[in-house]
């Protein structure tokens, strides 16, 4: 019982505030930095466990013809083949960092080597594959779920149907009659263009007036006509009429919508696991939680 259960809590325990004490205590940021190069080499180890159970499931459904044995064969076989093309550093070249010796070179970084063929054109499509057909999964899933039931389901339907069409060129497509920065600057004469447009886009950065400048010049050495355009183009970008239409183009409202209601929540719900792992982790600490032990038998 002493060995199975009371000696992990006290590592686990002192581990755990070690680290912790880390971030306060200058002095004690080396045993941190121990610390973690021994969890590197624990990592490891969990990493060859992880490993053997992989081989041991698929060999068992191979063996035994279970549905899908098919896909752990070709698993194995993946996994042999990529680890045999790392551990012999099949094909690796010499490097900067490794003229002599191109067994301790990075494999993925160099461009044309085994390893980073099965990198960039295996695994890669593959990622990007997995996460296209999730996209529409959760199409479909969104589908089903928003239905306009209620006043909230309704705005919740709505707001993500105005991000959607914010992000492709149908939705800019549908809005592009209301005014932006491209319209208002083709209005000008075409000699004052130039100057309408590179003081647009300063208002559109939060720059004050008075801060301003055009082709090298700032604005109190612009002559009285740059002046008053440069006057007249930061009046109309700040109008509150013009800042009401143009954050009706779905583009700008897409970005309204992420910059403002989305951080809102998104910093919320940050904050609510990080208060969530909080009390996990002094759970754990404390010897509160003990269930990554196993069972008490």
């Amino acid at each position: 019982m002493l060995a199975k259960r009371t000696i992990p809590l006290l590592i686990a325990a002192l581990v755990g505030f070690l680290l912790i004490a880390t971030y306060f205590i200058p002095y004690t940021e080396e045993w941190g930095a121990t610390a973690m190069e021994m969890f590197i080499i624990l990592a490891a180890g969990a990493m060859v466990l992880g490993a053997g159970n992989l081989i041991m499931l698929n060999l068992a459904k191979i063996s035994n013809k279970r549905p899908g044995w098919a896909y752990g064969a070709i698993t194995l076989i993946a996994f042999f083949g990529t680890l045999a093309v790392g551990v012999f550093k099949i094909g690796a070249l010499p490097t900067m960092t490794a003229p002599d010796n191109p067994w301790t070179a990075p494999l993925v970084s160099q461009e044309g080597v085994p390893f980073w063929w099965i990198y960039s054109y295996v695994y890669k499509p593959l990622t990007a594959t997995m996460f296209a057909m999730l996209a529409f999964y959760i199409a479909s899933a969104a589908f089903r779920a928003f239905r306009a039931k209620n006043v909230e389901a309704t705005l919740l339907l709505g707001t993500a149907f105005i991000v959607l069409l914010g992000q492709i060129y149908a939705g800019v497509w549908l809005t592009s009659f209301l005014p932006d920065l491209t319209s208002y600057v083709a209005s000008f004469p075409a000699e004052s263009q130039a100057l309408a447009q590179a003081i647009g886009i300063q208002v559109q950065n939060g720059v004050p007036l008075v801060d301003m400048s055009y082709a090298g010049l700032s604005f109190d050495q612009l002559t009285a006509a740059q002046q008053a355009t440069a006057t007249e183009v930061n009046n109309h970008l700040t109008g509150w009429w013009y800042q009401l239409v143009n954050g009706l183009r779905l583009e700008n409202l897409t970005q309204i919508i992420l910059d403002v209601p989305q951080k809102a929540g998104n910093r919320a719900i940050m904050i609510g696991i990080a208060l969530g792992i909080v009390s996990v982790s002094l759970k754990v600490l404390l010897g509160i939680d003990r269930s990554y032990l196993g069972s008490e038998d």
